[in-house]
């Protein structure tokens, strides 16, 4: 499999999902207009609008409720690998393997500005809680902070042993962490670079991580097709399964906490009990008799949506409060 992998931007709200009990997330609606692969996706803060990025090299922005498409961002020169919203919902950063991070305007589809500094051009991108900032990690082995206003790189800094595959900021935006080639997952002061704990320290590639709402609980899916959520404030493991057959490559928390999404190689999207560790359900989010791996995943900001999207080309939309 393409070391490939989307990080996303999810926006935290009240609201849940739905315990097993409550029965299978029903398909709600497919996205179609993309022409090739799509590698990330993203709701907006008000859960209104979702974004996707692609191998097509654009970025669409999509009605979540009616499914329909209402915009296309065209300018990257290749493959798009992350989108993430602004947390005002008002910009769109979106990261690509033509070496730049462009910030769109959501409203009038501007580019905003352009940014490059990473040596090679597998990377993604994300905005930290505050907007003021965005955050980069790529297979350079780089991780860089920018000026969200001004594109300026205000800090860079390395400590995995090979590339940097997601990032993500913790809620209050105070850490940054990053999941390495050389499966370790660290923690960093996002304004001066200083690492602060490694959470791991494993021989297998970490290809997704999140941080959990309250911030002190991180999620891993990792080439093994291992699921992990580690404690941050004292480092250890609270549990590990073994979530797809071939690799995990992405992973989400709901907005309540409560659940964990997950993507793997093997084309399916699964939902787990984030405190025990226990499968809830498993969506076919691609063809079963052609299995395509399931790229990215997203809750919307109230918890009642899931967005999958994978090698097919196409989002899918789960009711996550469906009833059997």
């Amino acid at each position: 499999m393409r070391h490939v992998v989307c990080v996303l931007a999810v926006a935290w709200a009240a609201g849940g999902v739905p315990t097993a009990a409550r029965g299978q997330p029903r398909e709600l609606a497919t996205l179609k207009g993309h022409t090739a692969p799509i590698y990330c996706v993203a709701f907006s803060p008000d859960g209104k609008t979702l974004a996707s990025g692609s191998t097509d090299k654009t970025v669409k922005l999509w009605d979540a409720a009616a499914g329909k498409e209402l915009s296309t961002f065209k300018g990257h020169d290749r493959r798009v690998l992350s989108v993430a919203f602004s947390p005002d919902g008002k910009a769109l950063a979106s990261a690509s393997m033509d070496f730049t991070i462009r910030v769109w305007d959501v409203k009038t589809g501007e580019q905003k500005l352009s940014m490059k500094g990473h040596l090679r051009p597998e990377m993604r991108a994300m905005f930290g809680p505050d907007g003021k900032t965005i955050a980069s990690g790529g297979i350079d082995g780089k991780i860089k902070v920018w000026d969200a206003a001004t594109g300026k790189e205000l800090v860079g800094f390395d400590g995995h042993r090979g590339g940097v595959f997601p990032v993500a900021f913790s809620p209050d935006g105070k850490t940054l962490a990053s999941g390495g080639g050389d499966g370790a997952v660290k923690l960093w002061d996002p304004a001066t670079g200083t690492e602060r704990a490694t959470l791991a320290a494993r021989s297998l590639r970490v290809n997704g991580l999140a941080f959990s709402p309250d911030g002190k609980a991180v999620a891993t899916g990792s080439q093994d097709g291992t699921l992990r959520v580690w404690d941050v404030g004292t480092g250890k493991e609270r549990f590990a399964v073994r979530g797809h057959e071939g690799e995990a490559v992405v992973v989400a928390f709901s907005p309540d906490g409560k659940t964990i999404a997950s993507g793997g190689e093997d084309g399916v999207a699964k939902l787990w009990d984030a405190a025990a560790g226990k499968p809830v359900s498993t969506l076919q989010a691609s063809p079963k008799n052609e299995p395509a791996v399931v790229w990215t995943v997203a809750f919307s900001p109230d918890g009642k949506t899931l967005a999958t999207a994978s090698a097919e080309g196409v989002v899918k939309l789960w009711d996550l409060g469906a009833k059997k």
